[in-house]
């Protein structure tokens, strides 16, 4: 009888840790939603910031985890913790911006080139923030 308890909550243990590292380490990285198959938002980079200033709760209803296609001027280049390239697109406002995690890099970035990215709106901080993105043009 003790061994037929034992070997259940064995089996239940190890069923929780397959469950646990299933969910935290592999679902992540291979159910990603793909930015570049969705039908995008377009919108101008100062468009989406006012936006926000305005009202941010109607901002991110239009706008929370969609995908935007947003144009702007490049104002910063850079990396995110992860080693991920980030742009940063300008405003007319100069304490605010769109900040962009590319999915790939872009060699070819230059700050005061307009440019055109898709990606996903994760909301507002002081910064518009967009993930998983993409340069269209």
């Amino acid at each position: 009888m003790l061994k037929k308890v034992l070997l259940t909550g064995l089996i239940a243990a190890v069923l929780a840790v397959i469950g646990i590292w299933y969910f935290i380490f592999y679902r992540p990285t291979h159910f990603k939603r793909s930015v570049a198959d969705e039908t995008a938002i377009t919108i101008v980079a100062d468009s989406l910031i006012s936006a926000y200033q305005k009202d941010e709760s109607t901002a991110n209803a239009q706008y929370l985890n969609k995908a935007l296609s947003i144009t702007g001027t490049i104002k910063e280049i850079g990396k995110n913790q992860e080693g991920k390239q980030t742009i940063t697109l300008s405003s007319a406002d100069p304490f605010t911006s769109v900040h962009c995690t590319l999915v790939t890099e872009l060699p070819n970035a230059e700050i005061g080139k307009q440019i055109t990215v898709k990606g996903i709106c994760t909301g507002f901080l002081s910064d518009v923030v967009v993930i998983d993105a993409i340069v269209i043009h």
